[in-house]
């Protein structure tokens, strides 16, 4: 008599009644995962990324600009490449007014619509502050470009050479209140004079600074008069805004003594 060998069956009875109103099937396959490819990636931050400064070390940020009001005005900072000639020369200084000229009488604001205006510079041996306004950022942008491009232009003919003049981008700051403007007014006019008390290479020999646009400035306390001045185009045009215009002055005219605080 031949035995036969039973095997329990299993118990399908914790399984059942099924959840969610489907048998559980065990022999179903597991999503495949993503692996990680053996190979360099290629994104993401890393040491030494990004755009390189033109200089030995980085200069302005390229963070992104803070948006601008038409009544706002902006003091400007425009840094020569190192190694180039000082600016505060009568062959350099005559280059850079006849690049100033050409923006006040229509020449580059023929395509610019009037929407930027160079109110008031001041020219170091290796840098530039300018107070203008402009009717937005971009406007800012746009005409600051065209400003830097003709002052490239008369100075690499002068010096008979050609390349990048200005070292990095322009450093601005907007002016949203009359004391910003009074101080950036005191600043740019007398930052010359100041170079020149501290002994850096600046001679300032008048009243006031000539390679400046004080003498086309009627805010000072005093009466100053400048010998020859009708017979040089004026290099800055007249401000529109009310704080560049009035507003400063509530706290008071500039004296030709006056001189920017230190720090």
């Amino acid at each position: 008599m031949s035995r036969i060998k039973m095997t329990a069956l299993p118990d399908h009875s914790k399984n059942w009644p099924p959840k969610n109103g489907r048998p559980k099937n065990r022999s179903q396959k597991k999503k495949p995962q993503q692996g990680v490819l053996p190979f360099r990636q290629h994104g993401g931050r890393r040491q030494g990324a990004g755009r390189k400064p033109k200089g030995e070390k980085a200069g302005v940020s390229h963070a992104p600009r803070a948006l601008l009001a038409a009544r706002f005005p902006v003091h400007v900072t425009l840094k020569l490449h190192r190694g180039l000639p000082r600016m505060r020369n009568r062959s350099e200084y005559a280059a850079l007014r006849s690049a100033f000229v050409a923006g006040c009488t229509g020449i580059a604001r023929a395509s610019g619509g009037d929407s930027f205006r160079l109110c008031h510079y001041a020219v170091l041996n290796d840098h530039l502050h300018l107070l203008v306004e402009a009717r937005d950022r971009s406007a800012l942008s746009r005409g600051l470009k065209g400003l830097a491009v003709r002052i490239a232009k008369a100075l690499n003919r002068l010096w008979r050479r050609r390349g990048t003049v200005f070292a990095d981008r322009y450093h601005d700051r907007i002016l949203k209140t009359p004391r910003e403007v009074r101080n950036a007014l005191r600043y740019v006019l007398a930052n010359g004079k100041k170079h020149a008390a501290e002994g850096r290479e600046v001679h300032v020999p008048a009243a006031i600074d000539t390679y400046t646009s004080a003498p086309w400035f009627d805010g000072f306390r005093e009466t100053v008069t400048v010998r020859g001045l009708e017979a040089i185009p004026r290099p800055v045009t007249d401000s529109r805004t009310w704080m560049l215009n009035i507003g400063w002055r509530r706290h008071g005219l500039l004296s030709v003594h006056e001189l920017p605080a230190t720090g």
